[in-house]
């Protein structure tokens, strides 16, 4: 009997030591492969922006964490709200581990919506490495200029001709974009949209020579590049909160859309709409990564995450990071199946505009 369990040990013993060293061979082989490489980060919008500000930081600190410690370059895409990054990353981009992209949170629910010939990826075959944020610490928010004919919410409601607000966007395809002609539907504001900026940096210089009245902008980038806009007397006004169930401590007398929805209908459809909020920065690799090199990024992307480093810059730039992993990310992506189907109509209606 004592023989036996001495055999076992030593066999348990043995096939430990093999797995160890077969995954010292596999680091040693990825921190090979990395070392004097360079990754692209590529960014679906233009510089300035809270996605572009988000970007850089990951870029700067996870670099530090991947074997071999290769040098990871953002390169801005901008183009139909990230879907132009998104194509690129899925069908383009080299697959084996050096490049990766960030891109809107409303775009992977597009290629499990279906109907836009556009869409020319699956979200969940991406190679996830998850979200900076979650929305823990942000909102999607309605600024205005504070002299704009239309500067609350039920003006905005009973708007008409001259007095409508203009709302500025990068264009169909995008959240500034799309989000607007939800609450067009569910809280009822009237608007006319000017669309076709570049990126976030453009929409905010619209907005303050007056060419555009209002603009929808996350509050961490928000804070990070126009946080004047949140002081007492500023010229600017926040008149809604969006991808939040409950309003943020930082603006607690601004209401959320589901506290302003017009009725039940509208409140689930606002809830629909605010599943990508869970994943607000998403990154992704391209499909078909080897498993090794995916599971280094994943690795990589989360540890970063944690560092202390990154976390106290965001803190200095007032970023949210409350991150998630690539489970999350697919578990959220997957309940868009679960929703009413006339909301998932709804959006593939609205989704159908984000061109090339």
């Amino acid at each position: 009997m004592l023989t036996h369990i001495k055999s076992r040990l030593a066999a348990a013993a043995l096939v430990f030591l093999i797995a160890a060293m077969l995954l010292a061979t596999s680091a040693q082989a990825q921190e090979d492969f990395y070392k004097g490489k360079q990754v692209t980060l590529i960014v679906g919008y233009g510089t300035g922006g809270g996605y572009d500000v988000y970007a850089r930081l990951v870029a700067k600190h996870m670099q530090r964490f991947i074997p071999g410690n290769p040098a990871v370059v953002v390169q801005n895409m901008p183009g139909a709200g990230s879907l132009r990054a998104i194509n690129y990353i899925y069908n383009v981009a080299p697959k084996d581990g050096t490049a990766f992209a960030m891109f809107s949170s409303s775009m992977p629910v597009r290629s499990i919506l279906g109907g836009n010939k556009s869409v020319q990826f699956d979200s969940l075959k991406l190679t996830w490495l998850g979200s900076s944020s979650s929305f823990a610490g942000d909102a999607y928010l309605l600024a205005v200029r504070a002299d704009a004919p239309s500067n609350t919410i039920d003006a905005i409601r009973r708007a008409e001709g001259s007095s409508l607000l203009v709302i500025g966007s990068s264009g169909p395809g995008s959240s500034s974009y799309d989000i607007p002609a939800v609450l067009r539907d569910t809280v009822g504001l009237r608007y006319k949209m000017v669309a076709g900026y570049p990126g976030s940096a453009d929409l905010f210089l619209a907005m303050e020579r007056n060419e555009t009245e209002a603009r929808m902008v996350n509050l961490t980038g928000l804070k990070a590049v126009r946080a004047d806009w949140l002081k007492p007397g500023s010229p600017y006004k926040i008149l809604l909160q969006f991808g939040r169930k409950t309003r943020i401590g930082d603006l607690p007398d601004v209401p959320t859309a589901q506290e302003l929805a017009l009725n039940a209908s509208s409140r689930d459809l606002i809830n629909l709409v605010e599943i990508p909020f869970e994943l607000s920065r998403p990154f992704a690799a391209p499909p078909n990564v080897p498993a090794d090199r995916a599971r280094m990024l994943q690795t990589a992307f989360r540890d970063a995450h944690r560092d202390p480093q990154l976390i106290a810059e965001a803190k200095n730039l007032d970023l949210d990071i409350s991150p998630i992993g690539p489970d999350e990310v697919l578990t959220a992506l997957r309940s868009v199946d679960k929703a009413n189907p006339d909301h998932l109509e709804y959006l593939r209606k609205l989704y159908a505009g984000a061109k090339e």
